[in-house]
């Protein structure tokens, strides 16, 4: 029987993927069977490693992901340098802290011209390209925790994680009879770039390992496969969802 998990002659796109959750999901992705091509702005060398080290192929895109001027170009990039675009990944994503009382336009439209905005946009242009190509797809977006909560001094990601959720839900209605899977994973807290404050804030991360059933930080390689599955055949009736990766985090 197949193997309904194997991506075998998939090519995916991943943001955000020289290190981190990214860089997880790209190697996860990457081990299944695709090709990936690595949107990032920073050096991806890493990333590339462990793709060649798996037997596959990776093409990286330099891109600023701070406004949607590179989405005809990465998409382009991708169709021409790997054979086309089967899977979305949209992990890029970043955070600013402070207490809403003071919170600036500009963290605020910072966060959510990353976390929201291109990541609609670049959405709309894969489905696009999907729907032309008439063989379906799947987007997988990067929720969080906050999807679900409040949080506290991270106004602008709670709210854009909160639209991750209810964009994922509303592509998925309109884009399923395309053949177009839309879903999300919300990490936990992982031990990530985007956390380092936290795990080095001693009374914050205390509070946080006390909520989390399993006892620790999430590793980035343990969200490989959620993205695999979602990525995957085994995953064609699930639409709209958003699955938790989260060690218990959610049950407490």
């Amino acid at each position: 029987m197949k193997n309904p998990f194997d991506l075998t002659g998939k090519v995916a796109i991943v943001t955000g993927a020289n290190t981190g959750l990214g860089q997880g999901i790209a190697v996860a992705l990457a081990e299944a069977g695709a090709d990936v091509g690595l949107v990032t702005r920073s050096p991806c060398d890493e990333t590339v490693g462990y793709i060649e080290k798996a037997g596959r192929r990776s093409h990286v895109i330099k891109a600023d992901l701070s406004t949607i001027e590179p989405v005809e170009r990465i998409i382009k990039e991708a169709r021409e340098s790997l054979g086309g675009i089967d899977i979305l990944v949209n992990n890029a994503g970043i955070i600013k802290r402070n207490d809403s009382i003071d919170f600036t336009v500009e963290d605020w439209d910072s966060v959510m011209n990353v976390n929201i905005r291109t990541l609609f946009f670049l959405s709309q242009g894969v489905a696009r390209s999907m729907i032309d190509a008439g063989g379906g797809g799947k987007i997988i977006n990067i929720a969080s925790m906050l999807s679900y909560q409040g949080g506290i001094r991270v106004p602008s990601y709670t709210a854009s994680k909160s639209a991750v959720m209810g964009l994922t839900r509303i592509l998925a209605n309109e884009w399923a009879k395309h053949g177009i899977n839309v879903n999300a994973i919300a990490p936990g807290y992982f031990a990530t770039n985007n956390t380092t404050a936290l795990q080095a804030d001693e009374k914050r991360n205390a509070e946080i390992l006390g909520r989390i059933p399993v006892g620790r930080w999430g590793q980035p390689a343990e969200l490989g496969g959620a993205a695999v599955f979602l990525a995957s055949s085994a995953a064609n009736y699930v639409h709209g969802t958003t699955l938790p990766v989260d060690g218990g985090w959610l049950s407490r």
